[in-house]
């Protein structure tokens, strides 16, 4: 039985033992949950008697890191089937929230609330998209993957495709969808990590990093399953208690999805209302003379660098002929040597600031109507309809891209092999959606009720009187929230406010008017959803290439000991080189976790479910549509995304393919890899007589039986 916390060793003798199991969790979880909320009372306590918001930050972040920390020494293991695969003992409804931890990443409990808020109607292609996704999981595949009874997905392929070709090209396409995803994490935890401690973001990702270390190290899968579980716990609490608030705060009543579509009533009428403010349209022609001014200097770059150059050279030397003040010569010496260096820097750089500014030469500071379903017109002029095409055009294709990447990711799929048997698996995908829907119910209420908390609170406020969350969130990062009186009225209009999606959620507490003690559980329910996201995205890359490219390709003979401590040594490197390029900003969340959807779907939806359900698929076809697949969607997302162009050094003008946007690209990769692996597998030999009979019982088992 377990030990301690229950999280130790346990010898498993058939049902008696797994009930056994079963209820030593139910007492430890209980335990635990308790203790969680009269953790938050009696800080909620010491934060009214005049405990300072830094130890109340600083308390959060190393009691949770400490708690996981601790997990995650307790659950320490060199057993082989105990760190892949946690033992293949996890109860259905822990592992069900095990994986609603490890799938509510960063851009579930961070971004998406603040996706739908920037972006209305069109943000619930997320949800649809997510949530849609594991019905695939628990039709289509974890079943069928948990009889084949493999540690990895590269292992399943290497098992059915019969041979280490395409287990190598599967471990690649785990390693790059898997590594874009973590990135997106540690960039989360990065960024709750500054917010709780005041520490730089570059300085916090790498404190947030130890916690995520510290517990898939020691213990593989097992520490990361047990702790996951405890991280669920922490971050639907976060989640929902500043949700309900608003809910009472606004309407008495505290179920905040009964009130979310009356509240919206109110949010579309008061964006009427701002559409039409003589204030807001001072806004918006501001921004519109900032566009129109870049625009203007890219007709001749040359001309207008030179002149931007004398003219900054002649002011810092007049001031310095006319002797002025320090600070004025030093700020004009900084606004020179800020200038591109060349013309070519001066086009990205003008491009990019005439782009920003027509984003915000609209209406409602650049946001669409919340409840307007699409952009454009159906019924308009030829412009709005194909806008209005276009716009449900890209918003299927990401509801697709989400729904196959979903029943794709390898970190995902693998959480399936830790149940005792097929029965589990399925019956753990139906918690998984039970604890998902959960915050993907509460997501859509939050957004609306945060924007009708700014509408009515923050927006039209003096700028003297501003909350101090403003301040707070500016010195976090400028580019997540800063506002400008650019009409210099002294009032803050909707248009002055540029807010990013990522600190929606995180600041809501704060919006709301609740004791900094809850802006400190969202925070550090933000922190668990990335670092149970990370550390099951870290053990997946590690595990592929110490399970499947060392010990299955290059020495089959390794032991166990060296194939743990090889993972585990690999699992630092990729934890430490992802810190690093998420400490360099490569773009937001959801585009990161976006594109790993993309090319988790290319790469292996269609080798995977062909593999599962046509028994003629074969080697060749599955290798080259799973090149071909993830080659397309690379290609795309590397011509057409800003990010991605400027780190290929792209160049040629965007070209879209049907206007889809490159968040999108797995719809390209995705039906080409199908056709590739079919068209390839009928011109090759069909798979070994034993494969094709290994195919034929994972799906029909009693099918043997029934010819005898």
């Amino acid at each position: 039985m377990a030990t301690g916390m229950g999280f130790g060793h346990a010898e498993s003798s058939g049902a008696a033992a797994n009930r056994a199991f079963k209820a030593q969790l139910n007492k430890v979880y209980g335990w635990y949950t308790g203790g969680f909320i009269a953790f938050i009372l009696i800080l909620a306590v010491l934060e009214q008697m005049g405990l300072p918001r830094t130890w109340i930050g600083f308390t959060f972040l190393l009691a949770t890191v400490a708690l996981y920390a601790g997990i995650g020494i307790m659950s320490r293991t060199s057993d082989a089937a105990e760190y892949y695969v946690a033992g293949r003992r996890v109860p259905a409804i822990y592992n069900g929230m095990a994986t609603g931890a490890d799938w509510m990443s960063a851009a579930s409990f961070i971004a998406m609330a603040g996706t739908l808020y920037l972006t209305g109607y069109n943000g619930l292609a997320f949800i649809m998209g997510w949530t849609g996704g594991y019905c695939l999981v628990a039709f289509l595949l974890a079943p069928y993957l948990r009889k084949f009874g493999q540690f990895t997905i590269p292992d399943f392929l290497g098992a059915r495709y019969e041979g280490n070709l395409p287990r190598f090209i599967g471990i690649l396409a785990a390693i790059l969808c898997s590594f874009t995803y973590v990135v997106a994490q540690i960039y989360g935890v990065g960024l709750i990590t500054t917010r709780l401690s005041g520490l730089a973001f570059e300085v916090g990702i790498f404190v947030g990093l130890g916690g995520i270390l510290v517990c898939s190290f020691l213990g593989g899968m097992r520490a990361v399953t047990w702790t996951q579980v405890a991280q669920y716990i922490i971050l639907i609490i976060a989640y929902l208690v500043p949700l309900i608030w608003l809910s009472v705060k606004q309407t008495s009543i505290p179920i905040p999805h009964v009130i979310y579509g009356y509240q919206l009533q109110k949010v579309t009428e008061t964006e009427k209302k701002l559409r039409d403010d003589p204030k807001e349209k001072e806004v918006v022609a501001y921004f519109k003379g900032l566009a129109d001014s870049y625009d203007a200097k890219l007709k001749d770059p040359l001309a207008a660098l030179e002149a931007d150059k004398a003219a900054a050279e002649k002011k810092l030397a007049d001031l310095k002929a006319a002797n002025g003040p320090v600070a004025e010569i030093q700020a004009a010496e900084r606004a020179l040597a800020a200038l591109p260096k060349n013309v070519d820097d001066a086009k990205k750089a003008w491009t990019a600031a005439k782009n920003a500014n027509a984003a915000r030469a609209r209406p409602l500071g650049g946001m669409p109507p919340h409840a307007q379903v699409f952009a454009g017109d159906p019924n308009g002029d030829a412009a709005a309809q194909k806008a209005h095409d276009v716009s449900r055009r890209n918003f299927l294709a990401l509801i697709f891209c989400l729904m196959v990447g979903t029943a794709a990711l390898p970190h995902i799929l693998m959480r399936y092999y830790t149940t005792p048997s097929v029965k589990d698996a399925r019956n753990s995908v139906t918690w998984s959606l039970f604890f998902i829907f959960l915050l993907y119910f509460s997501a859509p209420a939050l957004a609306v009720l945060v924007k009708y908390e700014m509408f009515h609170n923050v927006v039209g406020a003096s700028f003297s009187q501003l909350p101090e969350w403003i301040s707070a969130w500016n010195r976090v990062d400028p580019t997540l929230l800063s506002v400008t009186d650019v009409n210099k009225d002294g009032i803050l209009q909707l248009g002055e406010i540029r807010i990013g999606g990522d600190i929606v959620v995180l600041a809501t507490p704060a919006i709301g008017g609740l004791p900094y003690v809850v802006s400190g559980m969202v925070a550090a329910g933000g922190l668990a959803a990335a670092l149970s996201t990370a550390d099951g995205l870290l053990l997946t890359i590690a595990n592929a290439l110490s399970h499947d490219l060392y010990y299955k390709m290059i020495d089959p003979n390794a032991s166990t000991a060296r194939r743990v401590t090889l993972s585990k040594a690999l699992l630092v490197v990729v934890a430490l080189f992802a810190a690093y390029v998420a400490s360099q900003k490569p773009a937001d969340i959801l585009f990161l976790v976006s594109a790993a959807f993309s090319f988790a779907a290319a790469a292996f939806f269609p080798a995977l479910v062909l593999g599962i359900f046509w028994k003629r698929a074969t080697k060749w076809g599955a290798t080259l549509g799973m090149i071909a697949g993830l080659g397309i969607t690379f290609y795309y997302m590397a011509t057409t995304q800003p990010w991605m162009r400027s780190i290929f050094g792209v160049t040629r003008p965007v070209e879209l393919w049907w206007d889809i946007q490159p968040i999108s690209a797995g719809l390209f990769g995705v039906p080409l890899g199908f056709l590739v692996i079919i068209v390839v597998s009928l011109i090759t030999p069909a798979p070994k007589r034993e494969t094709q009979e290994l195919v034929e019982h994972v799906r029909y088992p009693n099918l043997k039986q029934a010819r005898a």
